[in-house]
């Protein structure tokens, strides 16, 4: 190797080395602002999607390197595990009772938003097209559910409402990409066929859930072989890439080909994993989202200068014009929407009825009430979604020539998002206080306490037919530890269902016993925890021994209700 080679090879060597320091810093700073941002958000009540929002745009105006939004790298990377992971926080019993109003949601007014935005920008848009406007609307159209449910769960919004939202969160992606797809064909010349469109949805949907379904069942025996917790969660992480790839693959959609492998999957967890595993899973998964959707709002916000960037060769009117009717048709259309299909006649609602009578928390006959149309209307936030969709537009058709008014569409789909994730955003919990929409914690309590009651009764019956088969060698000293500790809870639920009884107000009634029992045993936690670090400090009890004794104190911890200071609802 020559000096030259050698000299060309070093600097290509520091390029690199420069460039990966820029990235981690970049990346450490963005941690930093999500750590501050949660901090902030847990103290005063804000969203974090629209602190962080705030916080991107504010960066982008400031000397140094900004990040820009790679459509593809969202679509593959980012969307797959954060559907994945709301698709397993998901009840898929609760969405089959809602199922006509989340398909209303997901998929009908996803379509007519679309053709909305397109017809009112061929009409009202100068030389603007109908396939560049649809285009446009189904970008826009899917709600992004994660700022609204993360403000609604801390003001105690009604479970049926969290369904609902969830629900369409996980099935409006798919419609949305499949309509641009379309649009964009059409945009570049190659004409539109209203049947080749619906077939070419209906394929993608249906191939779709086939993929999710194929994936759920393919998980099935691996999580089963490999029972360790660490190799089971390495599948959960690699679960919803696998989906989408498929989908992909196969030519249909890979965003739902994730939503239902995760829907399956979180259904059937509590046969398909062992506690170990659920527990290390959950972990992960929380931090996963923690981290990828705060760096996604962060990115939202620093989109802004470069695309105004590309307003110029525009007149202001046509500026003006274009954003009234995309925000206008994302604001009212979805109000309207809701009013309209919750009154439709009596006989189109009693499916509705019927399978919503067991909701908790539903409507009695089925119906949405007008504060809850306020509330989901209030809920329809936009976010990545919209901004990785509109801007996987093609700069050029297939032709070779600009593809028709993509930095106005561009503008219009951040205006839309910013519109919504911050204004709404920021409102959307005051509003919820406002209409007293709150759910009743009391039910939720009493629910929850006898489906312990009835866990603990078929623990006390199974160690009776153990007394009787005494095939396994139990004494009955060890039978009567295990009957005393069930006894125990039993009791201790059975007080608290007492308690609930005569609860007001759909508050959860906490005695000053309640409350001092709980002070102790905290206490006595910390206590224990204290003498086994003395026990290490003092080199009678190696760490390794230290960290398997913490985990068994830090599960008994888990058990407890949260601290009353911490924003989440207790468990109780």
């Amino acid at each position: 190797m020559t000096p030259v080679d050698r000299a060309r090879r070093a600097r290509v060597g520091k390029d690199v080395a420069v460039h990966a320091e820029t990235v981690l810093v970049l990346v450490l700073g963005a941690v930093a602002l999500i750590v501050a941002a949660h901090w902030v958000a847990a103290r005063t009540g804000l969203p974090e999607a629209a602190l962080l929002t705030l916080v991107g745009i504010g960066y982008a105006v400031l000397p140094g390197p900004d990040v820009a939004l790679d459509p593809e790298l969202v679509l593959t990377l980012v969307l797959p595990p954060l559907l994945y992971s709301a698709a397993l926080d998901s009840s898929l019993t609760a969405i089959r009772r809602n199922l006509r109003t989340v398909v209303s949601l997901s998929v009908l007014l996803v379509l007519v938003t679309a053709l909305l935005v397109g017809v009112g920008f061929s009409l009202f848009v100068a030389g603007a097209t109908l396939a560049a406007g649809i285009a446009l609307g189904a970008a826009v159209a899917p709600p992004d559910p994660v700022a609204a449910l993360a403000v609604g769960r801390k003001v105690g919004l009604p479970p049926r409402l969290v369904t609902l939202i969830q629900g369409e969160g996980l099935l409006n992606d798919a419609t949305a990409l499949t309509i641009l797809g379309v649009a964009i064909a059409a945009a570049q010349g190659d004409g539109f066929s209203a049947p080749g469109a619906v077939g070419q949805f209906l394929v993608a949907a249906v191939g779709g859930v086939a993929v999710g379904l194929a994936v759920a069942v393919g998980v099935r025996p691996l999580r089963r072989l490999r029972s360790d917790p660490l190799s089971s969660n390495s599948i959960s992480l690699a679960t919803p890439f696998v989906a989408y790839l498929l989908g992909e693959a196969v030519h249909v959609s890979g965003v739902l080909a994730v939503v239902i492998a995760g829907l399956v999957i979180g259904h059937h967890n509590p046969s398909w994993a062992s506690g170990a595993s659920r527990l290390q899973t959950n972990a992960v998964w929380r931090l996963v989202d923690f981290l990828l959707e705060g760096i996604v709002f962060l990115l939202i916000g620093q989109q802004l200068p470069d695309i105004l960037d590309g307003l110029g060769a525009y007149e202001t009117s046509t500026i003006w014009t274009a954003s009234l009717v995309t925000v206008g048709v994302v604001l009212l259309l979805r109000p309207l929407w809701l009013w309209l299909t919750e009154h439709l006649p009596q006989s189109l609602h009693l499916r509705l009825s019927q399978d919503a009578a067991d909701e908790p928390g539903a409507h009695e006959h089925g119906r949405l009430t007008g504060k809850e149309i306020v509330a989901l209307s209030w809920a329809g936030t936009r976010g990545v979604i919209s901004l990785a969709a509109i801007f996987s537009l093609p700069r050029f058709t297939e032709s070779g020539a600009p593809f028709p008014d993509r930095d106005l569409l561009l503008f219009c789909a951040l205006l839309a998002v910013l519109v919504t994730l911050v204004g709404q955003g920021l409102t959307f919990a005051p509003v919820v206080r406002a209409l007293g929409l709150r759910a009743d914690q009391a039910d939720e309590a009493r629910l929850r306490n006898e489906a312990r009651a009835a866990s603990a009764e078929a623990g006390l019956a199974r160690l009776r037919e153990l007394e009787t088969e005494r095939h396994d060698h139990v004494d009955d000293a060890a039978i009567a530890a295990i009957r005393g500790q069930l006894t125990t809870r039993l009791a201790r639920y059975q007080q608290r269902l007492d308690a609930l009884e005569g609860a007001e107000g759909g508050q959860i009634p906490l005695s000053p016993e309640y409350e001092a029992t709980l002070r102790v045993r905290r206490s006595v936690l910390d206590a224990q925890r204290a003498e086994l670090l003395d026990w290490r400090d003092t080199g009678r009890l190696p760490d390794e021994s230290l960290r398997a004794l913490e985990r068994e104190l830090d599960h008994e911890e888990r058990l407890l209700p949260a601290r009353p200071e911490r924003p989440e609802r207790p468990e109780r």
